[in-house]
């Protein structure tokens, strides 16, 4: 594995079509919106998930056979307890860590138990983690965090009536006299642009081994993720561009909100909705860069 050496702020675009990219469970899992303003959220985690899916494809750990150091600590109806167990039992003997007495980890135990945590899954080592709960494997602060992303103009959120033709239970067919229709509704953005920043520390990444080959997945994941997302609810969405400022200083050679500033999203006709990523005008002021600071396209 290569070590990270570079730091990397980066801007993330990616768009929806008649669909909803991230429902809020706590309004009925309609679309995430800013009150104040009528942009649209996507949340970090909801990003996130979709990485980690990914991987979970790309790397075997979907089938459960994931390649060595690409396993996922948090997938669908893990028991993240159990993840931890796992690194007592296979980086050490069992006795070796644990007090037989009280069933807790001996005193330091738990460093070596976060280092095979970090060996063995790719997203405690990309995003870090917080495993103290049962037996404790320590926490760690992922090199990679991403913000939420906000949607580039003020979004509109259309309830849809829908028909399924059936119904659960006999007594349902019975009270329709045969009919069997359910009606339902669903919540649809007609369309939105939203924008994600990024951050990629290499000082974090040294800590818990993310490479430049686990960097190489990161940007195929961000460019093929939504492939392999689709849903019903979620419409058509797409990876439409990345920008990541690559620093030659480990520390950075810029503050990422100058970057960012870069990074111009405008619509090419404000007397009409858009309705496609054609719809804008993206630019990136890629001149007089700071020292130090190029310009890479992930996407």
């Amino acid at each position: 594995m290569t070590t990270l050496k570079n730091r990397y702020d980066f801007v993330y675009l990616f768009d929806v079509t008649n669909g909803n990219p991230n429902g809020d469970p706590d309004a009925g899992n309609s679309p995430r919106i800013d009150p104040e303003t009528g942009h649209g959220f996507v949340s970090d985690v909801c990003l996130k998930r979709k990485i980690r899916n990914f991987v979970c494809l790309a790397k075997g750990a979907a089938e459960g056979k994931p390649e060595q150091g690409y396993d996922i600590y948090v997938k669908e109806k893990a028991i993240l307890n159990n993840q931890h167990a796992r690194a007592y039992k296979e980086a050490a003997g069992l006795a070796d860590f644990l007090d037989e007495k009280s069933g807790k980890s001996k005193p330091g135990k738990e460093d070596i138990a976060r280092a095979w945590m970090c060996a063995n899954f790719f997203d405690v080592r990309m995003f870090g983690a917080v495993m103290s709960t049962g037996v404790n494997c320590g926490q760690v602060r992922g090199p990679l965090q991403i913000a939420f992303a906000t949607s580039a103009e003020p979004i509109t959120a259309l309830e849809q009536s829908v028909t399924r033709m059936a119904v659960t239970t006999q007594k349902e067919a019975e009270s329709q006299g045969g009919d069997n229709r359910t009606m339902g509704r669903k919540t649809i953005i007609p369309y939105a642009l939203y924008r994600a920043h990024g951050f990629l520390s290499p000082q974090l990444a040294a800590q818990t081994g993310f490479s430049e080959e686990d960097l190489s997945l990161l940007k195929h994941s961000l460019n093929m993720m939504f492939e392999h997302d689709r849903s019903a609810a979620r419409g058509q969405m797409a990876a439409q561009k990345c920008i990541a400022f690559k620093h030659e200083s480990p520390l950075g050679n810029a503050p990422a909100h100058k970057l960012f500033e870069r990074v111009k999203i405008i619509p090419k006709d404000t007397s009409k909705p858009s309705r496609a990523y054609t719809d804008y005008e993206v630019t990136v002021d890629d001149k007089n860069l700071p020292q130090g600071v190029t310009v890479e396209y992930w996407v």
